[in-house]
């Protein structure tokens, strides 16, 4: 008889996310274990319960998802929670991360862009690049082929994030970190760019339509804010490939219907095997019915 399926949540934050506790029932799990306010020295004795309990054949029906606001946080917990991993024993279970859905939600809009435009001999712009988000669709960009321009008000910052994306994108597309501090240097950074992306924080606008109008060369526009001012300006947070001014726009909201269908099947496909780690780039790799 198969075992109930197990998802034990991680949070670094005090409450875990009731978010992630209902799209984890939503994508089909039967128990949900919530652990709020995890730091990396508590992570070993929660691992090796997980991994104690079971026999390894049946250790694909026990998997981690670690989630919070928290980022960087979340990363600290992953490696902690790889780390207390045995695999040579075939005792580990498989691992999603999707903290404050900055994996989901990056995989979502690189997605919406690719349904107009695939990457490899075009040119993206990712305003806001240096935020979790940011920096995770610039990643999946780069290696979907894409030219990327990583902006950012400070370039120290931007550049630093555009080496850290290009450490992990393994020699796909180039990505270079930009400075955006000023209208010229907006113009500039998209001059003969076909797709951008804004991830910056929210109720700030970073592309105005007065100024992306101007540009016939862009095809995509995909905006990650929901909080008004919008993050680019002339797009509706409804939008799922309206065309304005020869450009395709997604909205934040609907991108938000593909990020929910991505977030229920990565927690779907953690029960498949016990040996997964789903970062962006796996989670972006995941095939949707339709």
């Amino acid at each position: 008889m198969q075992k109930r399926s197990i998802l034990i949540q991680l949070d670094p934050d005090q409450h875990p996310s009731v978010f992630d506790r209902v799209v984890a029932i939503d994508a089909g799990t039967d128990e949900v274990f919530s652990y709020g306010s995890v730091t990396p020295s508590q992570v070993q004795g929660l691992i090796h319960g997980a991994i104690f309990t079971r026999g390894p054949a049946d250790l694909k029906r026990t998997a981690v998802f670690i989630g919070g606001n928290d980022v960087a946080k979340a990363e600290a917990l992953l490696a902690e929670t790889r780390n207390h991993m045995i695999p040579g024993f075939g005792l580990q279970v498989s691992v999603m991360l999707d903290a404050n859905g900055c994996n989901t939600t990056a995989s979502a809009a690189v997605r919406s862009a690719e349904k107009i435009l695939k990457g490899p001999g075009h040119r993206a712009l990712v305003l806001g690049g240096t935020g979790p988000v940011g920096q995770r669709a610039a990643l999946l960009l780069a290696m979907g082929g894409f030219e990327v321009r990583l902006a950012s008000r400070q370039k120290s910052r931007s550049e630093a994030a555009a080496a850290a994306v290009t450490a992990f994108a393994l020699g796909s597309g180039k990505v270079d970190g930009i400075e955006c501090a000023s209208e010229a240097q907006l113009r500039a950074a998209l001059k003969d760019v076909q797709v951008v992306i804004a991830a910056g924080a929210a109720g700030i606008c970073l592309l105005p339509e007065s100024i992306w109008r101007d540009f016939p060369s862009l095809r995509v526009l995909v905006d990650l804010n929901a909080v008004p001012p919008l993050g680019i300006g002339g797009i509706e947070v409804m939008d799922k490939g309206v065309a304005r001014h020869g450009a395709s726009t997604f909205g934040a909201l609907g991108v938000g219907s593909l990020k929910m269908k991505l977030h229920r099947k990565a927690i779907a496909q953690l029960f498949e095997t016990n040996d997964q780690v789903l970062d962006a780039a796996q989670i972006h790799a995941l095939e949707l019915p339709g």
